[in-house]
Order: C-alpha cells, then structure tokens, then sequence
C-alpha cells in the first residue's frame, strides 16, 4: 500500500523541487500542482521546441502531462521580467510553476559575478511578491566528479549557491531521486552558516 505524504500547498510561498536529471522532479512538480484548486500557470525557462531534436522531445513530454486547463508561458532567459509583470495583475492568483532554473541559469552563463548577483537578487525579489505559490524546479548537480569545463564548474557552482539561498524562503523542499520524492523540511536540518 502506497502511503500519500502529507501535501499542503501555502496560499503563498515558495515550494523548491529538486533532483538529478531524469529522477522525476518535474512530473513531481506537476503533481503538487494538480493539488490546487485555482489557475496553474507553467512558465518554462528552456530554448523553445525545436532547437534540439532531443529537448524537442522532452518539451513534447512535458506538454502532454500538463492538463489543458493549466496555461504556459516559454519565458526562456527572462523569468524574473515575467514573474514581475505576474505579481502586477490583478486577476486570481495563479500557482506559477517554473521549470527550471538550471536551463533559466544557462542563458546567463556570461554574466561577471557582479551580474549574477543582481541578477539572483532580481529573481529573489521576484519571486517573493507572488501573490500565490511557487513551484521552483531545480536541478540538482555536483554529485559526482569534479566538471571537466570552467563553465561546467561555473554552473555547478552558481545553482548551488542559487538553491541555498531560495532554501531559506521556501515553504516547503522536495528532493526527487530515482522517482521517489522526499520532504526535505520534516527529513533534514539546516546547515549552519559558515
């Protein structure tokens, strides 16, 4: 008998969802969304369809699980522009559901590290003036060898720094490994700064 872990989504908040690549994060992300009762709005943060005969595929599986009541918006490199005209509108306020900020993370490779910090800031900011939740997907990296590249290291290293900080104002965290998705909050302690 499978045991459904307790699910409370925040009537504001942010709710983060990691994992490695393909352990099921995203279609975890999707099922606490199918738990609220008002919009869902996807935003996706990758190249459009298209680009890559392989990412055309994933983006293909991804909208064939969403319902057709949930809108999309491809917002590529600019989430925290989108997220900010979001927290504007005066319509019901929408569950948002980005995915994810690995890919929304690589279209800002070339920032200096001045400009990735006003730019997190930026997205922190945005984030936290939603009006309703937000499900951040976010890949986990770093779990095995040391990235062979410079920019391979780069972005292990700004994720993590990125979900760490987004971990502080969150809600709630899942970790999806192997399809199998862990409540972070009641299974884990926070690390004391350094």
């Amino acid at each position: 008998m499978v045991v459904e872990p307790r699910l409370e989504l925040p009537e504001r908040g942010l709710i983060l969802v990691s994992g490695p690549s393909r352990g099921g994060k995203s279609a975890w992300a999707e099922h606490l969304a199918h738990r609220w009762q008002a919009p869902v709005l996807y935003l996706a943060t990758g190249p459009a369809a298209g680009s890559d005969p392989g990412w055309t595929e994933r983006v293909a599986l991804h909208q064939q699980r969403r319902p057709d009541g949930w809108s999309a918006f491809e917002v590529g490199a600019d989430l925290s522009e989108q997220l900010q005209a979001l927290a504007s509108e005066s319509a019901p306020a929408p569950l948002l559901l980005i995915d994810s900020l690995g890919t929304w993370l690589a279209w800002h490779l070339d920032d200096t590290a001045e400009q990735w910090m006003a730019r997190c800031d930026q997205l922190l900011q945005a984030l936290l003036v939603q009006r309703g939740p937000v499900v951040l997907v976010v890949e986990e990296t770093g779990w095995g060898v040391v990235p062979a590249t410079a920019v391979g290291g780069l972005f292990r290293d700004r994720l993590g720094a990125l979900q760490q900080v987004l971990m502080r104002h969150c809600h709630s965290a899942w970790l999806v490994v192997a399809g199998r998705a862990l409540n972070l909050m009641e299974h884990s302690f926070p690390v004391p700064p350094s």
